[in-house]
């Protein structure tokens, strides 16, 4: 099963701000349902409370550690771990996950992941959060796409890829 970030980040790195993303870009946002629609996305509970509502067409996945968190609907399944996500995703046959956030997320996974796709706002921004750092020289970067306020860079593990 593939598993891949997909975050969008500032020039400064900044993927969040009180809770919130500090942007509004339908491009971005349009890029990113593209891009994860049909498959699982994994997110801390933080960011599902910023998101507000079960993405459609997807399983969302929420990571908490508090035994007492709990949402009621056909799309969301609440987990403990990583693993127990990623479990879960492998006994329902995906053959892709998305790591979506937040921060403390992103670290969590960085070295799990095949992928990363990383949407850069073309601006700075003020924020709390920042994306995980990671070694460019542990990545290859496969391709790049450019958009009006944006480009979006496509990470692959050269670790993962020089196994395959």
């Amino acid at each position: 099963m593939e598993k891949i970030i997909i975050a969008a980040v500032s020039k400064n790195n900044v993927i969040g701000d009180k809770g919130k993303l500090p942007w509004h870009n339908k491009e971005e946002l349009r890029h990113f349902r593209n891009t994860t629609t049909g498959f699982p996305v994994i997110m801390g509970r933080k960011t599902w409370e910023a998101v507000a509502h079960p993405l459609d067409n997807r399983l969302n996945i929420i990571l908490t550690r508090n035994p007492e968190f709990s949402f009621a609907h056909p799309n969301v399944i609440v987990c403990r771990s990583i693993q127990e996500a990623l479990s879960e995703c492998s006994k329902r046959k995906f053959d892709k996950v998305f790591f979506i956030g937040g921060a403390e997320i992103f670290e969590q996974t960085i070295n799990l992941a095949d992928g990363i796709i990383l949407s850069r706002m073309n601006f700075e921004t003020e924020g709390d959060k920042f994306f995980a750092a990671f070694d460019l020289a542990e990545w290859i970067l496969e391709r790049t796409e450019a958009f009006t306020e944006f480009k979006v860079d496509y990470y692959i593990s050269r670790q993962k890829n020089e196994i395959i």
